[in-house]
């Protein structure tokens, strides 16, 4: 006698509950082992905007140096002066802007450099190069790239300074060697005349000097004479404030209607004040010296 097949079983239910708990039983326990990967942490931190907003200035100023080098190549050499100054503005507005709202860092310091080489380096030499020095064409090229790397040298010098630890507080009313902004604005002098009511000539005479004085500027920016520097100048006497500033908005007018003609006062008067700058470096170098006394032999 064959037995019962196992396709003709009858079902039990109290074994086929016990078998579907147990599975029940088993996905719970799987599911609380169960480790899920941890929280990816947000790649990007939060920079607040006083930090920000210096460095948008800064680009701003760099924007408006290859601007100066567009116009300058289309001959609009005009446009390009002014968009020269427009960038010494607003490189000078964004030091002061990160120091009022604490947002110095050295990312800006850095980027503020290049952006420095940029406008005052390579924007006034190419606009010179293209304006006037090519009709000596190798000469001229070479005053102009003397005057970038003299402006790179000049910036490279002044960030090592920054960070002397014993530099004494009178220091800071001058600058090492002519700052790179005054020496963009005091080199471009020859292309004021040129488009001022002086209209100077143009031969090929006046191209040798003007190369000669690019030299110079260039020299003025690597080498360490003293210059005045205008970032400690602090309040104005309340008995001087409407006089400074009447002379502010009349030179502002006056640049705004003669601006080449101001120009050029502006970079004479710069260049008059460095004799001045030189005897006064070296009369706090004097009081210096009077106030450590004679340095101590050094023995045999």
């Amino acid at each position: 006698m064959k037995g019962p097949s196992l396709t003709n079983r009858t079902p039990d239910p109290w074994r086929d509950h016990g078998a579907a708990a147990k599975m029940a039983r088993e996905q719970e326990r799987d599911f609380d082992a169960f480790d899920p990967p941890p929280l990816r942490k947000r790649r990007f931190r939060a920079v607040p905007v006083r930090v920000i907003l210096p460095n948008l200035v800064t680009l701003l100023a760099l924007c408006m140096g290859l601007t100066a080098i567009r116009f300058a190549i289309e001959g609009q050499f005009e446009i390009a002066v002014i968009a020269v100054i427009i960038s010494a503005i607003l490189d000078g507005l964004d030091g002061r802007i990160a120091r009022a709202l604490r947002g110095a860092t050295r990312f800006g310091a850095e980027l503020d450099s290049l952006a420095d080489f940029v406008d005052f380096g390579v924007a006034p030499a190419l606009i010179l190069y293209f304006w006037g020095l090519h009709e000596i064409k190798s000469l001229g090229w070479f005053a102009a790239l003397v005057f970038a790397i003299a402006a790179a040298l000049r910036l490279a010098r002044f960030n090592v300074m920054a960070e002397e630890p014993d530099r004494p507080a009178w220091r800071d009313h001058f600058f090492t060697g002519m700052p790179a902004p005054a020496g963009a604005i005091v080199g471009l002098l020859p292309l004021y005349l040129s488009l001022s009511i002086f209209e100077a000539p143009h031969g090929r005479f006046m191209v040798w000097l003007y190369i000669a004085y690019v030299l110079v500027i260039a020299l003025l920016m690597a080498s360490r004479i003293p210059h005045f520097s205008g970032k400690k100048i602090g309040r104005v006497p309340r008995d001087y404030v409407i006089v400074v500033l009447f002379g502010v908005v009349a030179g502002l007018l006056l640049l705004a209607t003669f601006p080449m003609e101001m120009l050029i006062f502006f970079a004479a008067a710069y260049l008059a004040t460095i004799p001045f700058a030189i005897r006064r470096f070296r009369a706090y170098e004097a009081a210096d010296a009077e106030r450590l006394g004679p340095a101590p032999a050094s023995r045999p």
